[in-house]
């Protein structure tokens, strides 16, 4: 298979999956179980994207300027402060850790 050809594809099944959510009833997405897990999975899978992200370098774990970065972000973000500041704060504490290591 070409590359083009799996592109092609992981698309027609993404759309095949879309096309199966629509043919879910709304009163069996209305269970309160349902709605639960639905609501707890996309806040599971945010969080173990960004673990992977930070810690992941292939097939091993890598302690870098991200952890740091990540925690200070975490933490900004818990005192609620805006998205525009937590960046470039972030984005600073990984600069300097990576200009004196």
């Amino acid at each position: 298979m070409t590359t083009w050809q799996v592109i092609l594809l992981a698309a027609i099944c993404v759309l095949g999956l879309k096309a199966a959510g629509w043919m879910v009833p709304p009163k069996a997405l209305d269970h309160p179980t349902i709605a639960r897990v639905s609501d707890l999975l996309t806040a599971a899978l945010l969080a173990a994207l960004i673990g992977v992200q930070t810690l992941g370098a292939g097939q091993s774990l890598q302690l870098d300027a991200r952890l740091p970065a990540v925690a200070i972000a975490a933490g900004l973000y818990a005192l609620r402060v805006p998205f525009i500041v937590v960046v470039p704060a972030a984005a600073v504490v990984a600069a300097l850790i990576r200009l004196f290591t």
